[in-house]
């Protein structure tokens, strides 16, 4: 993508453009990833449900994977009959379960008072699974870790001592953002040694998200890991990446609108601010800035225009000092953040754009007053 083209080509900021090219690239290598291991492709649509992504996604992959009724509805209407659609999360209500279970082709149950309380009430008996908690923690931050203590997450691997007949399958998600397969190989090892020959009584193994593939060199870990899965136990195995797919595709347009010093800091207003990227806030990491220059000559603070004292996104290293007017990226931004974002202080939400090969820029979403007006 040409930034400096793009900077001077959009009408306004602040702007989330998605480049297609990148989610191309992502599929295309993904479905390669699902041929070589013959393991089934889904794209989690929680990271980003952009009615063009989806379109985009349908023909790589074999279905979507969806958390919510809306989520499921919304993949129905892309997907029609061309495709699975898994569910799992702890929100299944007992009003939605059975809309839910028109539209979805696999369920997996997050706890078993769910499982027995909502299991026969759907017509996709020979697909119901349970979301299993493996017990194995890879992260140190208990905000990315599934299973950390007292985790709200999949049924305790401890608990399930005798797989119930009429479970087709399981769902394991340990991890987040890794951009290796070693979590993965020691998740399986667990689940062959705690299950054993159980295994062999199910249809499928839903392996999860939470792998960065794209960074990923080698893969043959992986191959390795399903195939053996496909001849030891016969089992149909799932993956669903979402900000694999999407997450470096992602990019934040914005714009310098007061400079100052704060302190003996310089500081930088700009047009966004961290609730059009809540994670920056949750999780209190900077994103990644085009202009970034380390070590550079100067350090500026980039803050959000919203009142709240911490919306800030960082200290940046830069060639020169950004001024009133001056356009600046961030990056790696597709996933987890357009979807959270919100109206805070009445700022209205980003302008949606996206970019094709050929550099053709189109404009996808536009919020308006009355759309803030009718939220409230």
């Amino acid at each position: 993508m040409d930034f400096n083209a793009l900077k001077k080509q959009l009408p306004t900021t602040p702007a989330f453009v998605i480049d297609e090219n990148i989610i191309q690239t992502n599929l295309t290598n993904l479905f390669e990833l699902k041929n070589q291991s013959a393991c089934r492709l889904l794209y989690s649509i929680k990271a980003l449900p952009l009615e063009s992504v989806l379109l985009l996604a349908k023909d790589y992959v074999d279905g979507f994977s969806v958390s919510s009724l809306f989520e499921a509805r919304l993949a129905k209407e892309i997907l029609a009959d061309k495709g699975s659609i898994h569910i799992t999360t702890p929100g299944l209500r007992d009003d939605e379960f059975n809309q839910i279970s028109e539209l979805c082709s696999h369920i997996s149950f997050n706890s078993l008072t769910q499982y027995q309380r909502l299991h026969k009430q759907s017509n996709k008996q020979s697909n119901l699974g349970l979301r299993l908690n493996p017990k194995l923690s890879f992260s140190d931050d208990i905000r990315f870790d599934p299973c950390r203590p007292h985790s709200k997450l999949g049924v305790d691997i401890e608990s399930l001592t005798d797989i119930s007949e009429n479970i087709a399958g399981l769902h394991i998600h340990t991890v987040f953002s890794y951009t290796n397969y070693q979590a993965l190989e020691k998740t399986v090892a667990l689940l062959e040694q705690k299950l054993g020959n159980q295994l062999k009584q199910l249809q499928w193994l839903n392996l999860g998200g939470g792998y960065l593939y794209h960074q990923i060199n080698n893969h043959q870990p992986f191959i390795d890991l399903v195939k053996r899965l496909k001849t030891r136990y016969e089992l149909e195995v799932f993956i669903e990446p979402g900000k694999a797919i999407v997450g470096n595709a992602g990019f934040l347009v914005t714009s310098v609108i007061d400079s100052f010093i704060s302190d003996g800091k310089q500081v930088a207003v700009l047009d966004t601010s961290v609730n059009h990227n809540p994670e920056v806030f949750e999780y209190q990491k900077s994103p990644e800035l085009l202009e970034a220059d380390q070590p550079g000559e100067y350090a500026c603070l980039l803050v959000g225009s919203s009142c709240l004292a911490g919306d800030v996104f960082g200290e940046y290293c830069l060639k020169k000092l950004p001024k009133v007017g001056d356009r600046l990226v961030f990056t790696h931004v597709g996933a987890y953040s357009l979807i959270k974002a919100n109206r805070f202080n009445g700022y209205n939400l980003p302008d949606v754009y996206s970019v094709d090969d050929n550099s053709v820029i189109s404009l996808l979403t536009r919020s308006t007053y009355q759309d803030y007006r009718k939220q409230w």
